[in-house]
């Protein structure tokens, strides 16, 4: 019987095995060239807000690291889901990433009845960026107008004014919102809470005196509590914050036990992400966070720098996830 594979039959499997490989070669050549295009960082809250902060302090140094523009784009909107849906919603090829937060991966799930994402299965987790304490501020000239030096002031004050005192938070589910709602029922306190699209327009109404307080992330109101139009009475964290050593924890100021409501904020993919690509924005986030420059600017604004694995991340989102599902049922904060 004659041998099956001929040297005929040979030379055709050695071209059509040849043409396959030609063909699998730019799909792996594309891969391993990323990135070979601008690189899109979707912000899902306002200009002037940490989450942009912190963007804005990672892109340049991963426009560095990869020789391509790491671009921001703010995209407000629902407490984060609208740009945060971008992103789930985006071809997995490492063009399109999230500057994701606690408010959009973890609170948002349980506060609002209708979600267009799962912050689970739709992301890939890169890395934590920074853990950031809230702060809990008032404007200067109020403060001093209404004899509110403190959080137990302020909690006499309100007291005295229910239903008056307008509570600013840069979205529906953000932490800023949730820690202004914990600090209503941990307080005893009412006060109508006023949505915006981010930290920038809801510091710029709190200083305006259309707003009454707001329980900011640090690095957005660090620069005005500087310059003194904006009285930081205590900082959401368990410990006081080295980038304000004289300023109290809740617990501490205002007597409520058990007081905590942080934030952090870190990058994510869509689902499907390529490891390798979540391992290398990973290594250079770290390797950045790791330089004294960046550091340093981040430690004097309040932000914490991380910089974690895309296991410890995905990890933290989970338990954040099972941290505020509670905390939101015990607010009766809910948004249809």
């Amino acid at each position: 019987m004659p041998d099956a594979f001929t040297p005929s039959r040979r030379a055709l499997l050695g071209t059509l095995a040849g043409a396959g490989a030609l063909l699998a070669a730019p799909a792996a050549f594309a891969q391993a060239a990323w990135p070979s295009k601008p690189v899109r960082i979707v912000v899902p809250f306002a200009p002037g807000g940490t989450t942009d902060i912190l963007a804005r302090a990672v892109a340049p140094e991963l426009s560095r690291a990869f020789g391509q523009q790491f671009i921001v784009d703010n995209r407000a909107g629902a407490g984060g889901n609208i740009g945060a849906d971008m992103v789930a919603k985006a071809a997995p090829d490492g063009y399109t990433l999230l500057m994701g937060t606690v408010g959009t991966q973890s609170i948002n799930k349980w506060l609002y009845s209708k979600m267009p994402f799962d912050p689970q299965k739709d992301f890939t987790p890169i890395t934590l960026v920074a853990g950031v304490p809230n702060v809990m501020v008032v404007a200067a000239d109020k403060a001093r107008a209404n004899g509110i030096n403190n959080v137990a002031d302020f909690i006499k004050y309100a007291k005295a004014h229910p239903g008056k005192l307008n509570m600013a938070s840069s979205g529906n589910g953000t932490s800023i919102h949730l820690a202004g709602e914990l600090f209503k029922t941990m307080s005893g306190t009412y006060m109508t809470h006023f949505p915006f699209s981010g930290s920038g327009p809801a510091l710029l109404s709190l200083v305006g005196g259309d707003m009454d307080v707001m329980f900011d992330n640090l690095p957005s109101s660090m620069q005005l509590i500087k310059a003194g139009r904006l009285k930081a009475l205590a900082v959401t964290s368990s410990q006081p914050s080295a980038a304000l050593p004289d300023v109290p924890t809740v617990e501490q100021a205002g007597g409520l036990k058990g007081f905590e409501a942080s934030s952090w904020f870190g990058l994510l993919g869509p689902a499907g992400l390529s490891p390798d690509i979540a391992n290398r924005i990973q290594q250079e986030v770290a390797r950045s966070l790791g330089t004294a420059a960046v550091k340093e600017k981040m430690l004097a604004n309040g932000a914490i720098p991380s910089g974690n694995t895309p296991a410890q991340f995905a990890q933290l989102i989970d338990a954040e996830l099972k941290k505020w599902q509670p905390v939101v049922k015990a607010s009766g904060a809910k948004v249809d």
